[in-house]
């Protein structure tokens, strides 16, 4: 047989499985796109994004995910990645990054020994096991219809007496520990509530979810509408001049709303223009970003990014995803009472008294503490420009000045110009500092509000991409007069599936979704404003309850009570 190894024949070749598997435990980063095999290793440290977003997907089908967050011409550019490709459907690994082991190449006999035990952890894995230990969820018992009603609880009422286990019934499993039940019973839970984890089931949800893809092109979704960022321009300059001549007059806390309005508003500009959701031009979005995010608002948009992307890929995971990894001041699920290791920070989350004093009041917290949220992005983003975590080489070599730039000129005109040259006393000065950055605190609510009280359950490597975004995320219902002030985010869930669509059709999708989950009989969880509220201050309330009760527990084998295994 001649031998061709022109580029366009290796790229041609098929590689099975084994061949995968043994590349990755090599330490090559391999992921399939379209049924493609790409070797992704040059483009780690080169990728806008981050490298993290890309090692969550590390010998799965990232199609999918691909596709959502990429444009065409960034799709095509993949290519050259290409080291050939898989026939039939695609079984994903776990990957390295999430604990997933692999098995380097060997001869074909020592291969066969290990058949046997593959083909049966893979069966194990089409159900959606894990070899890892699943995070957990806090879901009530199910036994309505799959639907979620506008306004009302989810799937029934939660309640102690669901999700809590008294010392009772924990004597009744003894091989098992109290985090081990709760885990156990909210992925059962959770399973009830969507559809089977088998191959068959989720590719059905993803051709379904693929030609909604084509519907929302077909109703031209994805193109902005201009002349509704003309109006949005418009309200950002009427506030920032407000604060301007608010602080001429020495009306320094009716300056400090105007500004903080400010800066809460642009921030959804900011947000659209991160998934190039604005012009849909990499550079042209990335510099409207820059400017609002970093020179007008002494953020980086580059730590936004690398974290939001992690966040679309492995949302709600406790372990993975850094939007819920908020140790010491709230826990979303009881996982964090096991000094869980993030990948994301490449540190562990210490379950210490500092944590545990937050969580024992954090439904009582949560909006006192979300007062205080744009400091914290003040440090994530000082530390991302600091270490230099974003790319320094290739396409996004750049943004990491420009944005150093925008900080200086940030510090400069608000630190020194308005903190110190425009305000007289110190006091006033406190009371500006305070007024301007509390006043954001709905930002961070309508973020955690689409994600705190929903599943952060495991449910395994096969979950497809559409079901996952569904599972983990809400949307918010409002009238149509509002959405300026919730500025897109109320529409988290169907942003989650499709998140380069401009925000201003986000509404002019949600019928589509809805039809869509109709379909496929995924929940699409939609609440009011209140009742969402609700639901995220009852979940926080739920996992202060089961940390007092893990606490008992801890406390009674200590004194030499139940014999529970762990």
């Amino acid at each position: 047989m001649t031998r061709n190894n022109s580029p366009s024949s290796r790229r041609n070749i098929v590689l099975d499985r084994r061949r995968i598997e043994g590349l990755i435990s090599e330490g090559r980063s391999i992921i399939i796109v379209d049924d493609k095999v790409l070797k992704v290793d040059a483009w780690l440290n080169y990728h806008p994004g981050g490298d993290k977003a890309i090692r969550h997907m590390v010998g799965r089908d990232a199609t999918d995910e691909v596709n959502a967050l990429h444009s065409q011409e960034a799709r095509q550019q993949m290519l050259s990645y290409q080291i050939g490709r898989i026939e039939g459907p695609w079984l994903n690994f776990i990957p390295p990054i999430q604990g997933g082991k692999f098995r380097p190449m060997r001869s074909d006999e020592e291969d066969e020994e290990e058949d046997c035990e593959v083909s049966q952890a893979e069966d194990t894995l089409s159900t959606g096991s894990n070899s890892r230990v699943p995070s957990p969820i806090f879901e009530p018992a199910d036994t309505s219809p799959l639907s979620y009603r506008k306004g009302s609880r989810r799937l029934g009422t939660r309640s102690s007496s669901m999700t809590s286990m008294s010392s009772v019934e924990l004597e009744k499993t003894p091989k098992m520990s109290h985090m081990d039940i709760l885990t156990q019973k909210a992925i059962d839970l959770d399973r009830a509530k969507y559809p089977p984890l088998d191959p068959q089931t989720q590719a059905d949800i993803v051709r379904k979810y693929r030609l909604l893809n084509e519907k929302i092109k077909a109703e031209d979704l994805y193109r902005c509408r201009y002349i509704s960022y003309f109006i949005e321009a418009c309200r950002y300059s009427l506030l920032f001049v407000g604060f301007l001549f608010l602080l001429h007059w020495k009306w320094y806390t009716l300056s400090a709303v105007c500004i903080g309005l400010f800066w809460h508003q642009i921030s959804f500009t900011v947000h659209d223009a991160g998934h190039m959701g604005i012009t849909h031009d990499f550079t042209t979005d990335t510099v409207i970003g820059v400017l609002l995010a970093d020179f007008m608002g002494g953020l980086s948009i580059g730590w936004w990014k690398r974290s939001h992307n992690v966040h679309h890929i492995v949302t709600n995971s406790p372990e993975h995803d850094p939007d819920i990894e908020h140790i010491p001041f709230f826990a979303v699920s009881h996982r964090f009472f096991s000094n869980l290791y993030s990948t994301y920070h490449d540190k562990v989350m210490s379950y210490d008294r500092f944590a545990q004093f937050f969580i024992a009041y954090q439904n009582y917290l949560y909006y006192i503490i979300l007062l205080f949220g744009r400091f914290n992005l003040y440090v994530q983003s000082w530390l991302f420009l600091s270490l230099g975590l974003g790319p320094r080489k290739g396409p996004a070599a750049w943004h990491r000045w420009f944005e150093l730039s925008g900080h200086a000129c940030f510090w400069f005109w608000f630190g020194y110009g308005v903190m110190y040259k425009s305000i007289d006393t110190n006091w006033h000065r406190f009371v500006f500092l305070m007024v301007s950055h509390m006043i954001t605190a709905p930002l961070h609510l309508q973020i955690t509000l689409s994600h705190f009280a929903m599943s952060t359950a495991d449910n395994g490597p096969h979950e497809s991409f559409p079901q996952k975004m569904l599972r983990t995320t809400m949307d918010v219902d409002c009238p149509q007069w509002l959405d300026f002030v919730h500025g897109g985010l109320q529409f988290q869930a169907i942003h989650h599936l499709f998140p380069r669509i401009p925000r201003h059709n986000l509404r002019r999708a949600q019928k589509l979704v809805q039809e869509f989950c109709t379909d496929v009989g995924i929940p699409y969880a939609l609440y009011g404003f209140v009742d969402g509220n609700k639901e995220v201050i009852g979940h926080l309330g739920e996992v202060r309850r089961q940390m007092a009760i893990l606490a008992e527990c801890q406390r009674t084998i200590a004194e030499g009570g139940f014999g529970l295994g762990h």
